[in-house]
């Protein structure tokens, strides 16, 4: 194989920029690389991303008119508002795959506290909804997310199909990393 002045390739065949040799994939735990540098990479990645993810999410909300909501309060908000049905806690953490229904709980009450959501009992159960307030809140967020993200993520030259490719490969990804979570849970 012959190697340009410019790169050289690594031993996993990718090409390296004159000055990184030896410094390999970028990835925060290089330790669990073994057999796969490339899931480390992605790994690093996806808790890059979603910092990121939870940053934006965070000053978006405060934009729209409602602070200091944590990234998983927003989460839930959206969740109630979303088809506009009222829905369970337990729905709310399995359409977010959320394991500690707590911190759901927890997100409600401060909602409720907000009124952007309001509760009704039937029966057993409290079914949670978004308020007039609580959608206000959400279609707000949603025009500073279209102002704000969608014209600059068309700068990166993704279409909508490789966006839902990625969301495709991703979802995929979490029902890997679901499955390994219960194999390590019963080791």
């Amino acid at each position: 194989m012959k190697k340009s002045a410019d790169k050289e390739l690594t031993e996993q065949g990718r090409e390296e920029q004159p000055g990184a040799r030896g410094v390999g994939p970028i990835v925060s735990s290089a330790h669990l690389s073994g057999r796969a540098a490339e899931l480390s990479e992605l790994e690093f990645g996806l808790i890059v991303a979603g910092n990121a993810f939870d940053r934006w999410m965070v000053r978006c909300m405060n934009a729209a008119g409602l602070p200091d909501m944590s990234p998983l309060d927003i989460l839930v908000l959206h969740s109630v508002n979303h088809r506009g049905r009222s829905k369970k806690s337990a729905d709310i953490c399995l359409v977010l795959n959320v394991e500690d229904t707590h911190t759901v709980t927890y997100a409600l009450k401060k909602l409720l506290k907000h009124e952007v959501v309001i509760s009704e009992r039937r029966g057993k159960e409290t079914f949670y909804s978004i308020t007039d307030k609580g959608e206000a809140i959400c279609q707000a967020y949603a025009e500073i997310r279209e102002n704000c993200l969608v014209d600059s993520l068309r700068t990166l030259g993704f279409s909508n199909t490789d966006l839902g490719s990625i969301a495709s490969f991703l979802r995929g990804i979490s029902g890997l990393y679901d499955q390994a979570a219960r194999s390590a849970a019963s080791l």
